[in-house]
């Protein structure tokens, strides 16, 4: 008899960011009043599954997006490094158009396959695979979620649909509190798709760097 599991990546939502901090892993940035409306609907989007563990980056923004979802599963929160944000040698920067001619920024730039800025997109993958390994063992059977960022989830994505690992960061689909699922049946994906509970909430101009 096979069993079939689900463990969904949900992306925390809306940062307070007014100074458009790439803010990575620095402490003490939180969601915004949307960003808390989205975490709402996410947990919302989730009523009728069927979650058995509930696991999340240890940063405030994802610690957060976890709380309503906490709050109806009644689970705990499982804190987990390996969910975290991507390290990013401009963290701290607040980047603009003029940025590219910075030096700083300029000599970080020199290999867009590696990322040469930041963490290694092959560390990320392998980090996140063991992570949702870990989140399918738990829920077997039935769903997990994990709380992470925008370029772990996509880094874990583009692995499962054997995809290229480097990508232009403007084409992910990767939105504020969406959700990324991957379903397997015993230990085999067989299936990846996407939602996006807090559409609703969404602007033009939802760029938040720090993802």
């Amino acid at each position: 008899m096979t069993t079939t599991t689900v463990v969904h990546l949900l992306r925390h939502g809306e940062v307070y960011n007014p100074d458009r901090v790439l803010y990575g892993r620095l402490p003490d940035f939180h969601l915004s009043d949307r960003g808390q409306q989205m975490a709402e609907l996410a947990a919302e989007w989730f009523e009728g599954h069927d979650v058995a563990a509930l696991f999340s980056s240890p940063l405030d923004r994802t610690q957060e997006t976890a709380m309503p979802l906490q709050k109806r599963l009644d689970l705990p929160v499982v804190l987990d490094d390996r969910l975290i944000e991507a390290a990013n040698r401009f963290q701290g920067m607040s980047l603009s158009a003029r940025s590219a001619r910075d030096p700083r920024v300029l000599s970080r730039l020199y290999n867009p396959f590696l990322p040469s800025w930041g963490e290694p997109y092959t560390r990320i993958v392998d980090r996140m695979v063991h992570a949702v390994k870990d989140a399918r063992r738990a829920a077997r059977g039935r769903e997990a979620v994990c709380v992470s960022h925008q370029l772990p989830i996509w880094m874990a994505r583009r692995a499962a649909e054997q995809r290229r690992l480097w990508h232009r960061p403007d084409r992910r689909e990767c939105n504020l509190a969406s959700v990324t699922s991957l379903t397997f049946v015993d230990e085999r994906l067989t299936g990846v798709s996407y939602a996006e509970p807090a559409a609703e909430l969404y602007t033009d101009s939802m760029g938040v760097p720090g993802a």
